[in-house]
């Protein structure tokens, strides 16, 4: 019933919107588009806190980042962490997913098909360019703006802010369904993570903030 509702709901949210928004998507999904943002971020916290405070803020900020990336590694027995849960089965990708596709072959023979780019009639839109990586839980691209997005919020403090960042988060994390990267629950779990981390770095930045301000 879990992988039901998870299925159905990718499949209401994933759809072909031609070659515009596949290629918004790619670049909402990418770095270089992002980049204005991190400046702004930057920006906000040294006006708000000034160098000292920003200096922190940095470290704490790459921290989290690494870290979030790091631990959504390990439900993908991928990157620097990826060999502590060796004995857990991660999901594949919706565009690695036969049953979303109605066809009883492998998702490794599904992977092969979508490589090599081959035409047909699929249930689920998949740009070329997007075709990558094996599987998708949990989702680092989540984990990491919500990470980003809990710690800069903390320490910047204004609204207009706070809605800025909860539509980036929001057009990070579909642009990852429309992609046919992950299914809503990766994304959720991703989104945890990223919370828990995110706020733990603020606890960290408060802690050492307020015993310099003394």
């Amino acid at each position: 019933m879990y992988y039901n509702f998870d299925h159905d709901l990718f499949l209401a949210l994933n759809f072909d919107g031609g070659d515009t928004l596949d290629r918004a998507m790619l670049a909402i999904s990418g770095t270089a588009v992002w980049l204005p943002l991190y400046a702004l971020i930057l920006w906000l916290v040294w006006r708000r806190t000034g160098w000292r405070c920003l200096l922190l803020f940095i470290v704490l900020m790459l921290g989290a980042l690494a870290l979030s990336d790091m631990v959504s590694g390990i439900f993908k027995h991928n990157g620097l962490l990826g060999g502590l849960l060796p004995d857990f089965q991660p999901r594949w990708r919706p565009m690695f997913t036969p049953e979303l596709e109605g066809l009883d072959i492998t998702p490794d023979s599904l992977a092969a098909i979508r490589r090599a780019a081959l035409p047909g009639d699929w249930t689920v839109h998949v740009p070329v360019e997007a075709v990558s990586g094996r599987y998708g839980t949990v989702s680092a691209h989540a984990a990491t703006i919500v990470a980003l997005a809990v710690l800069s919020c903390s320490v910047i403090r204004r609204r207009w802010f706070a809605w800025l960042m909860v539509g980036c988060t929001l057009s990070i994390c579909y642009s990852r369904i429309y992609l046919a990267k992950h299914f809503p629950m990766d994304l959720a779990w991703g989104s945890l993570v990223g919370l828990l981390l995110g706020w733990g770095a603020y606890r960290i930045f408060r802690c050492i903030a307020n015993r310099r301000n003394r």
